[in-house]
Order: C-alpha cells, then structure tokens, then sequence
C-alpha cells in the first residue's frame, strides 16, 4: 500500500512504526475470510482491510476522527485472526493500537461512553475494586431488564453466580517445589482473575511445584495494562506494564528467574509485547529482557516433562482463545498437555474465530460479542463434550454464561490429572 506520510510525521516512533505496517498491505483481502465482525456484519470497513484504509486516512491527514471512523475500530476485537491469515505479514496489532490512542487523544466522545469506559478503565484493572463491583452487580443483576443501556445490563450480567474468597496465594511470596527444583518462575496472577476465579493460579501453582518450579509471585507486580491499553489509554497501560517490569527485573536482578509464566492468554499477548511498547523508553532494556522470558503456562509445561497419564474416559473441547492462538501462535500446546495426561480432546469447527469476549468488548458491544457467542457455544455443544477447556478467563466467562457444560482452565484439567483437587466447577455441576 503506498502511503504519503511527510518526513516530519515520520519522526514519531508510532507513526514511522505504523507507516511500515501500512505499506506492507497488498490489498489482498484474505483477512476478510476470518475476521469474526465481517462475518457477523458483512461491511467491508468491519473488517482489517476497511480499518486500514479508515487508519491509513486519519492518520496521514491528522484528522479529528468522526463518528464514522471510531465506530468501525471500536468494532474491532483485536482478535488478531487476520495477522494468522496475512500472507504479507501486516502487523495489524501494533496498527490497530496507534490508532485506538490517536482516537483517545483526539476524539471526543459522547459523555456516556467517555463514562463508561472511565469505570471500566478505574475498575477491572484493580481486583479489590472489581470484587466490590462484582458484589454490586450481583445484587443489581434482577433488575439489568430495566437499564435501557445494554453496555450496562451486560456489565450486570457479567457477574458471577459465586463470587470466591480472596486466595492469599496471590499474594507476594515464594512457593518452594515439592520435588528437586528444576527452574525459579514468576507467575503473574493477574488482575480480574484474581477476582472471577482464584482456582486457576492455585491450580497454576500447585502444578508447576509438582513439576519441579520454585514459583514467586513478585511483590508490585499486579495488571498487565491489555485493558486500558486496548482502549487507547496509553499512560495507564504504561503504568501498569511498567509496574511490573520493575517486580520482574527485581527478582531476574536477586535470585534470578528461568520464565514469567503466564495463564491468562491475553496478559501474555501483551507482556510478550512490552520490548516494542517500551522500545524508545529508558525501559527498553528491561522490557525486552521481560519479554524474552514471558511464557504462556502451556509453553512452560511443554519444557517440564509433564508425566503421561492413563484414559480418563473423559471428552474435553478445546477453545483456542485468540490471544493464545493467533496472539501468540501456541496453538498446539495445549491440545498436546491435556491428551498426554489422558483426555480425548475435540475441536469445534471454526475454531480460529472468536467467541466475542476480547477484553472488555462484550460490556462495550454487547449485541456484537452475543451474536459470536451463540456461534462460539454452539459449535462447541454439537460436540457433546463432558467439559470446556480454555486458556483465558475472558473466554471461559463469556462461553460459561452461554451453556450448562462445565467450563474450565486448562491448567486446572492438568493439574487434576497429575494428583491435584478435581475442578471446583466440575464439583458443582455434579452435586
């Protein structure tokens, strides 16, 4: 794609990065064939070829965006299933995310949505404050039919039925392996996990010292920043990315650290970014040295030697989370951990499309996430599996409250397999 961008607005590190990413699109068009919101919506400017023509635009021309043009990329997922299907390579992540701060920086918008995304931005990234929300919505929830917004009756609906007690694993500490120490790891716990569901870092923690790791939870370490960072809301990403660069080099600095292992994908899509986030900072060390040991929890397990256990009678449907899949590109991992510890696992068809949870995009398009949703859980029903495994809490709550069949984290499934607790949530589905 050839672009016009003047030797001045090149001087900017995000414009210049942006520039790149633009002339590598040929036009092609076989990012439409797998973008969920062109398959939902069949517009052209709802798919990565329309948004980069509607970036390209604003962005050479230092335009104000209008209406028209935030709409469109605020339709986006950033599930990311566009750069799987590139065949040129386009870096639409980086490309999206330019232009989602330049609408931030540049845009006004209507004093209901600048409110809203204010509360999610002070709220998920904060488990004391989304546990408090929680309990709230929880309570307001009967009456989410009588609130007109619907960004408003999804937030209701996103609570919980049980809302589980603090875990002081989260806390910062060291766990010692149970067995002969074969590698020191942070896990990072997260920041709304640590409120929806506490038993994916036990599980975490209890399985990777079974395996031989010293398991730190970094003091100061807390919130990747993917929230605020999709919704253009730089300093507060940076903050939060930042935070944690300094917990994490603290501990590469002292005892020392073999990987930052990660169990909610789409934290990990964003920490294994921190190098080019942080690339023209005094940060940039530091922050390509954290990238270049962050690690999905599946990737570490592959590393382990994970025992193989015997059939456990038991189906289980894999859901690729997007940020694993296509984010990331760990796509096998986690199919290869849950057979060998002896699950028959089974994958729906269009596996590669998303189930409509990215973040905060089904409180924030809520008619959208729902319509891939109902495609998500019901591809996965018609293979009447005994549970749903995936790697991302998101997804887990955005498929959980669609259907009656357990939804787990993978991690959980393996650590149950190697001599840990069965899954609470199995536990409840049978009592």
């Amino acid at each position: 794609m050839q672009t016009t961008f003047t030797p001045e607005q090149l001087t900017d590190p995000d414009t210049a990065r942006s520039n790149e990413i633009l002339r590598s699109c040929v036009h092609c068009g076989f990012c439409t064939a797998t973008c969920p919101t062109y398959q939902v919506l069949g517009d052209e400017l709802d798919s990565p070829r329309g948004r980069i023509y509607l970036i390209k635009d604003m962005l050479e021309n230092e335009r104000v965006p209008d209406e028209k043009t935030v709409r469109h990329i605020d339709r986006c997922l950033s599930c990311l299933a566009c750069m799987t299907t590139c065949p040129s390579g386009v870096h639409y992540m980086h490309l999206v995310d330019h232009a989602r701060a330049y609408i931030e920086q540049h845009y006004k918008r209507p004093w209901h949505d600048r409110a809203l995304r204010w509360t999610l931005a002070k709220i998920l990234p904060y488990p004391g404050r989304f546990r408090l929300a929680l309990l709230a919505a929880k309570m307001g929830r009967p009456f989410a039919r009588l609130i007109p917004d619907p960004r408003l009756q999804a937030m209701l609906k996103m609570a919980p039925k049980h809302i589980p007690p603090v875990s002081r694993n989260d806390d910062p500490q060291s766990f010692a392996p149970t067995v002969a120490r074969k590698m020191r790891v942070a896990l990072m716990t997260g920041c709304a996990q640590k409120a929806l569901n506490t038993d994916i870092n036990d599980a975490t923690i209890r399985l990777l010292r079974r395996l031989g790791c010293e398991v730190v939870v970094a003091k100061g370490a807390g919130c990747c920043g993917a929230l605020t960072h999709h919704m253009g809301r730089e300093e507060e990403a940076h903050g939060s990315a930042a935070a944690n660069i300094r917990a994490w080099v603290n501990e590469m600095d002292g005892a020392g650290l073999d990987a930052i292992v990660i169990n909610t994908s789409g934290c990990g899509t964003t920490v294994k970014d921190y190098d080019h986030m942080f690339r023209n900072g005094p940060l940039a060390d530091d922050a390509a040295r954290i990238s270049g040991i962050a690690m999905d929890v599946s990737e570490l397990l592959m590393k382990l030697d994970m025992p193989e256990g015997s059939a456990k009678g038991v189906t289980v449907a894999y859901h690729a989370a997007c940020s694993l899949q296509h984010g990331q590109k760990v796509k096998t991992h986690p199919k290869t951990l849950l057979k060998r510890a002896g699950f028959k696992v089974v994958e729906p068809v269009d596996s590669h499309l998303c189930c409509g949870s990215a973040g905060t995009y089904n409180l924030m398009q809520p008619e959208i996430s729902g319509q891939l949703k109902t495609r998500k859980v019901e591809t996965l029903e018609k293979l009447a599996p005994d549970i749903i495994a995936a790697g991302n809490i998101g997804c887990m709550m955005q498929i959980g409250s669609g259907t009656g069949v357990p939804i787990v984290h993978t991690v959980e499934l393996l650590d149950w397999a190697t001599g840990g607790p069965k899954p609470s949530a199995l536990n409840s589905e049978n009592s």
